[in-house]
């Protein structure tokens, strides 16, 4: 680990963390570098991030050990931190109240300030060193926006125990169920390893979540795309039931046929046996299963649009996959009176060739826009005149994961 006393220090890692030098990162890091020094008393620092995570195909497959597209994005939480020789863990974020935790003690925290506390529990019961550090952090990852900021906590926290307590030796696939823990048990969500696992492997990546954590760098070969995300206004709050609701559903199919999850049950078993599934199960649950193995091929048909740098290719998967969430997997309202996110997809599709589906967990929250780099100012002004510059947010992928500077 790297010492920092002055933000100048800083600005050979902006390449790796955020494609290019930009004076406004500078100023950023220097901040961040003297409030740790007054806030701590210290001399120096040691620097992390971790970003957010733009999930870009494959909508809710990686809880029943699914193909996911994801990638790493410029947002991201950057945190100056030390080891301070005790087991107490004192996390400062600018305007917000001091967090402490001892990390010998059983997890009192809960929400989301216990999410720190949650990963360290993780490490330490996996048999990792972990002790006291103290940390201020600075956040360009919007909350409740769909970009999981949750889970750039999570692997900021987890890779600053890694490197501060475990020379960097605390395995990638390990600091993703940490955060995937603390989601479950802190914050009472039904976690799959996506968001923790775009945050940590940086770049644009295909998962495999058959087998465990698995992943592949994609090389995105003059595709010329960028995307952006439209916040519609709707809160994601008291929504974890119909979250669960769709694991849930996926589950109870694939038990029809002796199994825990869909990855483990032939897809044309499922849709030869479509009458049976219905009647047993009802409909949504059959539909839902035949999202997920539609996605599943959808995946492999962007992993091969982006190698060959096919735009158009790209836009249509992204539209094929927002119609399918929409009427087969049912996630994007929360009734049928809710047409928030169903109207921000057709107002960017009618913008031109643009690609628009719901992101993330859906039912509120975002949707994700994909276009070619010319149309990009275009569509960025449109979206920015109907919904307002602080609900949408252009994005840029990042090329490193979450990493100690």
């Amino acid at each position: 680990m790297n010492k920092f006393s002055y933000g100048n220090q800083v600005c050979r890692y902006f390449d790796k963390l955020y494609i290019k030098r930009e004076y406004s990162q500078f100023k950023r890091y220097d901040r961040l570098i003297r409030l740790f020094k007054k806030q701590f008393n210290s001399s120096y620092c040691h620097l992390a991030s971790a970003s957010g995570r733009v999930e870009v195909v494959g909508n809710h497959t990686d809880h029943n050990g699914g193909k996911v597209i994801g990638c790493a994005v410029n947002l991201d939480i950057a945190a100056a931190f030390k080891p301070n020789d005790s087991n107490t863990v004192r996390i400062v974020s600018e305007g917000y109240s001091i967090i402490k935790y001892d990390v010998t003690k059983s997890p009192e925290l809960r929400g989301a300030v216990g999410l720190a506390e949650g990963v360290t529990s993780y490490l330490k019961q996996e048999g990792y060193s972990v002790g006291g550090f103290d940390m201020f952090t600075h956040s360009t990852v919007p909350g409740g926006a769909g970009v999981s900021s949750s889970a750039a906590l999570e692997m900021l926290i987890a890779v600053i125990v890694s490197y501060g307590f475990n020379n960097g030796a605390i395995p990638q696939d390990v600091m993703v169920r940490a955060g995937q823990y603390a989601e479950k048990v802190y914050l009472n969500k039904p976690c799959g390893l996506l968001d923790q696992g775009a945050s940590v492997a940086g770049g644009m990546v295909k998962f495999d979540f058959k087998n465990g954590f698995a992943y592949e760098q994609l090389a995105v070969n003059g595709a010329d795309i960028k995307f952006a995300l439209v916040d519609t206004g709707k809160s994601h709050a008291g929504l974890s039931a119909l979250y669960a609701s769709i694991p849930n559903e996926m589950r109870a199919v694939a038990e029809l046929f002796g199994k825990q999850r869909l990855a483990d049950v032939a897809a044309n078993e499922v849709f030869n046996a479509e009458q049976t599934v219905r009647e047993k199960l009802g409909d949504r649950p059959f539909l839902r299963a035949k999202h997920y193995f539609e996605e599943n091929t959808r995946v492999e048909d962007m992993s091969a649009a982006l190698r060959d740098g096919i735009a158009d290719a790209v836009i249509k998967l992204i539209n094929e996959s927002g119609d399918s969430s929409m009427r087969q997997l049912q996630n994007c309202a929360v009734d049928e009176n809710d047409t928030a996110i169903a109207d921000a997809v057709a107002f960017a599709r009618s913008l031109g060739n643009v690609g628009a589906r719901v992101h993330g967990g859906g039912f509120a929250g975002t949707i994700l826009c994909v276009m070619r780099s010319a149309d990009f100012p275009f569509v960025c002004s449109a979206l920015i005149e109907r919904y307002g510059k602080s609900r949408v947010f252009p994005m840029t992928i990042r090329p490193s994961g979450a990493a100690v500077l």
